[in-house]
C-alpha cells in the first residue's frame, strides 16, 4: 500500500479550517483536520509533506511522522506542527480502516464508556473568521443568533446560563469575562472596577446553582504573572474549577509560580506543541491538568506519548474542543481511551449548530456526557456535498507514474 494523493480542503465560510485526505492505492483514505492558520497549513502540507509522503506506506504512522519534523517548528503549534498533526490523524484513520478498528481500539481499548462533558460558553460563530486583533479569541461572532449564544449569555446573563446547563446534564462551564479588559496579547494591568466587574457572571453563577456546577475560567494566555495571580485571588472565593492559560506557557518557571500561588488547579495548555513541552511543564509542577489539542500538538501519535508522560507526572488530561468538528470527534476516541482523562470539553452552539453540515457522523451527547463512535478509524467522513461547495478551496498532490 502507498499513499497515491494528498488532497486539502478549505472553506471560506469557515475560514479557520484546514481538511487533509490521503488517498492510498488501495483506495482507502483517511481524514485529518486542524485549525487556524489554514492557509499557511495547507501551503506547508503540499510543499513540504507531499513530496516526502507520496510512495510511502501510510501504515508506517510513526516513521512517516519523524520524517515530517522539520528543521522549523519542533516545539511549536505552529503551520509545521499543525500541518503534521492533520496528516498523522488522517493516517491513523487510514490504519483503522485497515484493520476494520474504531481509533480507540488501535489506542488500547476504552477504559470508559462515556465522557462527561463541560461547555465552553462560546457562541455559534465564535473564532469563525480570523480575527482582526490577531488574537482568535477575539472575534466572538455574535452576529447571527441561535440557540445557544453562550458567550453572550456568560457575559449577561450568566445565572440562567448556568441553570440552563445543568437542565442539559453538563458538569461544568468554561467562560472568559476577563478578556474584555485586555489591552493586548498581553495586558499588564487590570483596575480594582475591572477585577469586580469581571467576577459578576462567576457571582451570579453561584447565587444561581450553587456549587451543583464547575466554573473553568479561561485566561487565553492574555496576563502577566502579577496581574493573573490578581485576578485568581479576586475569584477563589467563588470556587473555580481550574484557571486555564493564566499566563503564557512557555516560561514554565513563571507558570509554576502561578500554579503554587492559589489552591485552584492550573490548567495548560493547547499553545504549545510536542511531548517535550509537556514534560518541561510536568516537571516544574505548573500545571495539574494538561489541556491539549491533538490537531495542534502533533496528533494521535503524540497525544498517546503525551497521555503516557502525564500519566506517570499524576498529571490529568483534557483535550481541547472549541475548533473543528473532527477534532471533537478525535477528542472522544482520547477521552474514551486516556486512563488520566476525567472530562471533556465540547462546544454545544457549535455541535448543535455546524458541526453536523461538516461531517457524515457526529458522537452523540446525551444527559451531560459524549459517547464515543464506533465506526472504523475516526468512524467519520466529510459529507460529500462539503467537496462540491462554492466556497471550497481544494488543492491536490499526486504520486507520478515516475514516482
Amino acid at each position: 500500500m502507498k499513499i497515491a494523493e494528498i488532497k486539502t480542503l478549505r472553506l471560506e465560510e469557515y475560514s479557520n479550517i484546514c481538511y487533509v485526505q490521503i488517498y492510498t492505492d488501495e483506495g482507502i483514505s483517511g481524514l485529518g483536520e486542524t485549525f487556524f492558520g489554514a492557509g499557511s497549513v495547507e501551503a506547508w502540507i503540499h510543499d513540504n509533506a507531499s513530496p516526502i509522503l507520496l510512495g510511502k506506506d501510510p501504515l508506517q504512522i510513526e516513521k512517516n511522522w519523524h520524517s515530517l519534523s522539520s528543521f522549523t517548528g519542533g516545539k511549536s503549534t505552529g503551520s509545521e506542527g499543525r500541518a503534521r498533526s492533520a496528516i498523522d490523524v488522517a493516517l491513523w484513520d487510514i490504519l483503522g480502516k485497515v484493520t476494520n478498528q474504531p481509533l480507540y481500539q488501535l489506542l488500547g481499548g476504552k477504559t470508559r464508556d462515556r465522557v462527561p462533558l463541560y461547555n465552553t460558553c462560546a457562541g455559534n460563530d465564535y473564532t469563525k473568521k480570523i480575527s482582526k486583533t490577531g488574537h482568535p479569541s477575539d472575534y466572538k461572532g455574535i452576529g447571527r443568533k441561535g440557540r445557544y449564544e453562550d458567550y453572550e449569555a456568560f457575559m449577561n446573563r450568566a445565572d440562567e446560563l448556568a441553570v440552563d446547563l445543568l437542565e442539559e446534564g453538563y458538569h461544568g462551564m468554561k467562560i472568559w469575562p476577563f478578556d474584555a479588559f485586555c489591552k493586548g496579547s498581553v495586558t499588564h494591568y487590570i483596575t480594582q472596577e475591572e477585577l469586580k466587574k469581571g467576577c459578576e457572571p462567576f457571582e451570579k453563577i453561584r447565587k444561581a446553582v450553587g456549587d451543583r456546577i464547575e466554573i473553568m475560567v479561561e485566561m487565553h494566555c492574555r496576563w502577566d504573572l502579577r496581574v493573573a495571580k490578581q485576578i485568581a485571588k479576586a475569584l477563589e472565593p467563588y470556587n473555580p474549577f481550574w484557571f486555564e492559560d493564566p499566563i503564557q506557557a512557555f516560561n514554565v518557571e513563571a507558570l509554576s509560580e502561578f500554579a503554587h500561588s492559589t489552591h485552584v488547579a492550573t490548567a495548560s495548555s493547547e499553545t504549545v506543541g510536542s511531548i517535550y513541552s509537556y514534560r518541561d511543564i510536568c516537571a516544574a509542577k505548573a500545571a495539574e491538568i494538561i489541556t491539549f489539542d491533538p490537531t495542534w500538538t502533533g496528533g494521535v501519535t503524540e497525544a498517546k506519548k503525551i497521555i503516557g508522560l502525564t500519566e506517570a507526572h499524576e498529571v490529568s488530561v483534557s483535550t481541547h474542543d472549541c475548533v473543528g468538528p473532527l477534532s471533537f470527534v478525535l477528542d472522544t476516541h482520547l477521552s474514551t481511551y486516556a486512563p488520566n482523562a476525567f472530562i471533556q470539553e465540547a462546544t454545544r452552539a457549535f455541535y448543535h449548530g455546524w458541526y453536523s453540515e461538516l461531517l457524515t457522523n457526529i458522537p452523540q451527547i446525551r444527559d451531560g456526557y459524549v459517547y464515543t463512535l464506533e465506526g472504523p478509524g475516526l468512524g467519520t467522513e466529510l459529507r460529500p456535498e462539503v467537496w462540491k461547495r462554492d466556497d471550497a478551496i481544494i488543492r491536490s498532490s499526486k504520486l507520478s507514474i515516475v514516482d
